[in-house]
This record gives C-alpha cells, sequence and structure tokens, in this order.
C-alpha cells in the first residue's frame, strides 16, 4: 500500500495551461477556496476504499490492500479528465447540470469512477445492499488512515486542481493573470483566497480571507457576550450550558412556585422578590397548612405572625442596625433570623409551624358557623321526635274519651230499659 507515485506528479502531468500561451499574462494567482479543497480531500478516501473494496469482493486471490495503489492512481487520472472535460460537456454543450458547486460535481464523479470498479460478484449478487459491505468500507477507510496511505495534504492538491477545472463561474479561485511576479506577489497579500487561521484559543481552522466573517459568526471558540445580556463573557460552544445553568439572568420560577405563587424573574432578583412579597408568601404558605381557613381569619393570622416576630426580633434591636430609626414589623421580619430567612415553600412552612406553636391554635369562623349549624340541625332533629310523640298521645287520648263516651251511653240506655220493665 506504499505510495509509488507522488499525487502531484499525478496531476501535473495532466494539466493543461493553455492560458499560459497568451501573451503577456503569464503569471496566474492560484489562490483557491481551501474549505471546499479540504472537505473534498475528506471525501476522496470513502470513494477509493468503496472501489478497492467492490473490485476484490469475492476475489480470493486479491483483497482491497493490494489493489489500493492502482485504483487510486485510475482514480485520479478519472477525475482529473473528466474535470477538464467538464465545462465543455455540461455547459457548452448543453448537459444535464444538477448542480454547479464543485463539491456536488466532484463527489458525483467520484461515485462515478467507485461504480466503474464493481467486480462481476459485486454486479449480480446483493452485495451492494448489504451491510457486511458498509462495514468493510469502513474498516478500509480507518486502516488507511492508520497507515497514512494517501495524505491530506496530497489528497487537497488534487482537490484543488479539480475545483479549479469545474468552478466555471471562478466563485472558488482565484482567475486572476498577471504580467509580472511583482503585480502577482502585491495582488497576493490581499487575495480574497489567501489562507487564513482562526485567531481564537483553541480553533485549528483553516478558511480563505473571503469566509473570515462568515467563520467569524459561527466559531464555537470565540469568546462573546452572553446571549441573557449578563455582565459575563462566554465561549460560544460554552453558552447554551452557561445560560441554563450559572447565568444570573436565566428566568426562573418563584421559589414558593409550590404554594401558589406564579411569578418569574431574573435568578438575581430572587432575594429581592422574595423580601418584597413576604407576606403574600406567608399567606400562601397558611393556605396550604389551613386548607379550611377564609382569607379574612388567614390575613388575620399574618398580621398575628408578623407580630410575634416583631416583638421577637425586638430583644435583638440593639444588634440589628436600620438605615431610618425605629425599625418597621416588617424589617424585623426580613431581618436575619427572621422569616424572610427562608429561601423555598418547606422551609417556610417549617418556620411558620414553629410561630404557630406559640400562637396556638387558628381561630376559624367558618368552622364556628359550620358547628353551629350542625348543633342547630341536631336540635330540630330531637324536636321532631317529641312533638311526634306528644301528637300521638292526644290522639289516643280523643280517641280514648270518645270511647268512654260511647260506652256511658250504652250503660245508660240499659238501665233505662230495665227500669220500664219492673214497672
Amino acid at each position: 500500500m506504499d505510495l509509488t507515485t507522488s499525487d502531484l506528479e499525478l496531476v501535473r502531468e495532466n494539466e493543461k495551461f493553455e492560458d499560459d500561451k497568451e501573451k503577456g499574462l503569464t503569471f496566474h494567482c492560484e489562490l483557491y477556496d481551501t474549505e471546499i479543497a479540504r472537505k473534498l480531500a475528506q471525501s476522496f478516501l470513502p470513494g477509493l476504499s468503496t472501489a478497492c473494496v467492490d473490485n476484490t469482493t469475492g476475489d480470493m486471490f486479491r483483497n482491497p490492500g493490494s489493489v489500493a495503489a492502482d485504483i487510486r492512481k485510475e482514480m485520479v487520472d478519472y477525475l482529473t479528465q473528466r474535470s477538464e472535460r467538464f465545462v465543455a460537456e455540461s455547459v457548452v454543450l448543453g448537459g444535464d447540470l444538477v448542480s454547479d458547486h464543485p463539491y456536488d460535481i466532484i463527489s458525483n464523479m467520484v461515485d462515478d469512477f467507485a461504480s466503474l470498479k464493481l467486480n462481476l460478484f459485486s454486479r449480480v449478487s446483493g452485495w451492494l445492499l448489504s451491510e457486511k459491505r458498509e462495514d468493510k468500507i469502513d474498516d478500509f477507510v480507518q486502516e488507511m488512515e492508520i497507515s497514512g496511505f494517501w495524505l491530506l495534504d496530497r489528497r487537497e492538491a488534487v482537490a484543488q486542481i479539480l475545483v479549479k477545472n469545474v468552478d466555471f463561474k471562478n466563485i472558488f479561485h482565484c482567475d486572476k493573470k498577471f504580467n509580472t511576479a511583482e503585480e502577482l506577489a502585491e495582488h497576493v497579500v490581499n487575495c480574497g483566497f489567501r489562507t487564513m487561521n482562526c485567531t481564537n484559543e483553541g480553533c485549528s481552522t483553516v478558511f480563505c480571507a473571503s469566509h473570515l466573517e462568515k467563520h467569524d459568526s459561527a466559531c464555537p471558540f470565540k469568546i462573546i457576550p452572553c446571549e441573557q445580556q449578563c455582565s459575563e463573557n462566554i465561549m460560544r460552544r460554552e453558552m447554551d450550558r452557561h445560560c441554563i445553568t450559572v447565568c444570573r439572568m436565566k428566568i426562573v420560577s418563584c421559589p414558593f412556585y409550590a404554594v401558589g405563587c406564579q411569578s418569574t424573574m431574573p435568578h438575581f432578583r430572587i432575594q429581592q422578590h422574595c423580601s418584597d412579597n413576604l407576606l403574600s408568601h406567608l399567606l400562601y404558605t397558611l393556605k396550604t397548612i389551613h386548607k379550611g381557613g377564609s382569607e379574612e381569619d388567614l390575613k388575620k393570622r399574618v398580621d398575628q405572625i408578623v407580630e410575634l416576630v416583631w416583638l421577637v426580633m425586638g430583644e435583638l434591636h440593639d444588634e440589628i442596625h436600620f438605615d431610618h430609626g425605629t425599625p418597621t414589623a416588617m424589617q424585623y421580619t426580613s431581618s436575619s433570623g427572621g422569616l424572610a430567612d427562608a429561601r423555598d415553600a418547606r422551609s417556610l412552612i417549617l418556620k411558620v409551624k414553629d410561630v404557630e406553636a406559640k400562637l396556638g391554635p387558628l381561630e376559624v369562623k367558618v368552622a364556628e358557623k359550620v358547628s353551629e349549624e350542625l348543633n342547630k340541625a341536631g336540635e330540630n332533629s330531637s324536636e321532631e321526635p317529641i312533638e311526634a310523640f306528644n301528637k300521638g298521645g292526644e290522639q289516643s287520648s280523643e280517641v280514648d274519651k270518645i270511647g268512654s263516651e260511647k260506652s256511658t251511653e250504652t250503660i245508660n240506655k240499659v238501665g233505662e230499659e230495665l227500669s220500664s220493665i219492673q214497672v
């Protein structure tokens, strides 16, 4: 697999410098788009590997490595000749031109060459659709890279010639010609295709001068201001992680979201938000603890908690310094050791429960009203059986009275009949 003939010599043997015959303009600018040339050079190894594998599949006496040198030479000759005829075949003669981009044009030529190297076994069998074929091609590419069979700079030299041959619009290479070497040297210094290296630390990209702005706008190693407008300057490739982890401007939910506060804010404003909205957070917390309490009762409870904390913290007044005179209840509550030290719903709930243990049970008017209604309903239910019993007794007394009256009448009537008989 050793390289027997220089790739540069193979290309130069096929070059035709018809422009050199032109009178005067004998100095040509040889600069080109290095990005396109490198991209093409990287595609040559997979193309060569495909041709070698498909050409030796099923052959007991040959393997990809044994034919690589010969097929590489054939590949360079084929691509050079095709590229030289490209303008005449596809543009002048009106051929079918799918794309005018050099990379697409030359990639299609590489695929065409690989197809020409298919042996009989590869054509008639199902080898082309086999997963084993792709694995074997990838393995041979790695083998050539490790052994240095076709170095990248030599592949780029071939790609450079091919780009110039097919770039009929002169977009990806410089076509300037000059009368003297001095003129050429002066042009090269300012040519848009001159090679440049990225100056950002850690970036090794090489590009032509005309692509400087494009590369600079996408270089992953460039230091740029934070996208969320914090004061930090971050490497572009680290920006996403910075914005979602440590950036002080990242938008977060209130730490008391779990108990009902729906506010969102930049991360650095959390402490100020918690301090400014301590009373509302207390109310949310009490609603979680006392789910049956009314809004009015819970607001009174908030006032009681603040007042108690005020009294407790008042004992430490000499140790607390405020800017404006005597501290208020809210200043005591928000000071060190107060309820504002709670950083989330859980810690605030624990602090509130500790304070409530000193205040005693919450007096809930709703509960008293319900209790009264239940007692009233109980009294009504107990009176109804008594009334029914009394009513039943009165009805039975009336029946007894009627019965006794009828009995008396019957006795009197019988007595009168007996008297008349005796007379």
